[in-house]
C-alpha cells in the first residue's frame, strides 16, 4: 500500500465485497458472478497501470469501474427497506 491507486482500488474492492456478501444471503439472487469478475478485474488492471506511471488511464478506468459497478450491480438498490 504505496501509492493512491493501492488505496482506491483496494477501498473499491473492499466495497465490492461487502456488497457480495451481502447480497449472497438474499434468497434469489440477482447479481452474476461474472459481474463481480469483472469490477474486480477492473480495480486490479486500474491499479497496475497507476503503479505504473500510466496516471490518465488509471483514472480512466477507475471511473469506468465505478460506472460499471453503479450501472450493473445498483448498489444502492434496496436500502430503503
Amino acid at each position: 500500500m504505496e501509492t493512491i491507486f493501492d488505496w482506491v482500488t483496494v477501498g473499491i474492492f473492499s466495497g465490492l465485497i461487502v456488497l457480495f456478501l451481502q447480497r449472497s444471503t438474499e434468497e434469489e439472487p440477482r447479481d452474476s458472478m461474472w459481474q463481480y469478475l469483472c469490477a474486480g478485474v477492473g480495480c486490479a488492471v486500474a491499479n497496475y497501470l497507476g503503479n505504473e506511471g500510466h496516471i490518465v488511464f488509471s483514472v480512466l478506468l477507475i471511473g469506468l469501474t465505478l460506472g460499471f459497478i453503479w450501472y450493473f450491480l445498483k448498489p444502492l438498490e434496496g436500502l430503503d427497506k
